[in-house]
């Protein structure tokens, strides 16, 4: 059987915080490990999602794009969420983060992916912002990096080039913050990984955007087992309803 299905960017973020949930690296470290959640519109969802009740959406992120590439005006109203073995930690944070290793995971957003399904974050900070303070350090250790990011942010050159082209330096001209693009690397979990992980069927990325509610939306097309797929279709008509973060920059 064979379905289509539109998601909002609301639901979108909300069946990608599924999928992270029901990821085996995270249901693991949920259970004998812990989670770093870094800042994000995404992983305010993910968070809500791991905690199991609300957060204030609006305090969960520090970059982002409106008008402008811009910066969350409430940035420090809410500190980075660690959770160890599903609860949130106690103690020094630093010392904490510190002590991450394997069958730890790191989960952080970004802004792009590009065709080879290497994810683009735009980095504003001179030391690196979120990347700088634990991307190294979670690689050295192999720490998990899980990254759920949207298909809408999809891009059709490589980020890996467009990282040596850009840079707060080599911008002459720019709206809002001038920023680098990092390339992330990771295991990616977009609406088509979260389907797979909620409702066992296979989701293929039709389309992008729309006008009106579809706007920023991705398309995709389901097919699997009958009775996966109608849970699928069934899921995807329950987040019609979801709403996303609202925010307000500093520019």
């Amino acid at each position: 059987m064979n379905a289509s299905i539109v998601l909002t960017p609301a639901a979108s973020k909300r069946l990608i915080a599924r999928g992270v949930a029901a990821h085996p690296t995270v249901t693991r470290a949920m259970r004998d490990g812990r989670i770093v959640i870094a800042r994000g519109t995404t992983n305010a969802f993910v968070a809500e999602e791991l905690l199991g009740q609300p957060i204030d959406r609006g305090a969960y992120a520090a970059g982002f794009i409106d008008r402008l590439w811009n910066v969350n005006a409430r940035v420090g109203d809410m500190e980075e969420i660690l959770l160890e073995r599903g609860r949130p930690a106690t103690g020094d944070p630093e010392k904490i983060l510190a002590s991450l290793g394997a069958g730890d995971v790191l989960i952080k957003g970004g802004n792009a992916i590009d065709p080879w399904g290497v994810v683009g974050v735009l980095l504003a900070s001179p030391s690196g912002g979120t990347v700088g303070r634990y991307v190294p350090s979670a690689v050295a250790r192999g720490v998990d990096i899980i990254i759920p990011i949207s298909l809408s942010k999809s891009i059709h050159t490589s980020v890996v080039d467009l990282s040596q082209e850009m840079g707060s330096g080599r911008i002459s001209l720019h709206s809002g913050l001038a920023c680098g693009l990092y390339p992330l690397h990771g295991q990616l979990i977009t609406e088509v990984e979260a389907m797979r992980l909620v409702a066992d069927v296979d989701a293929v990325h039709v389309a992008s955007n729309g006008v009106g509610a579809g706007h920023g939306s991705v398309s995709l097309f389901l097919y699997g087992e009958e009775e996966e797929v109608k849970r699928a279709f069934a899921l995807a008509e329950e987040l019609v309803g979801e709403t996303d973060v609202e925010l307000a920059g500093r520019t």
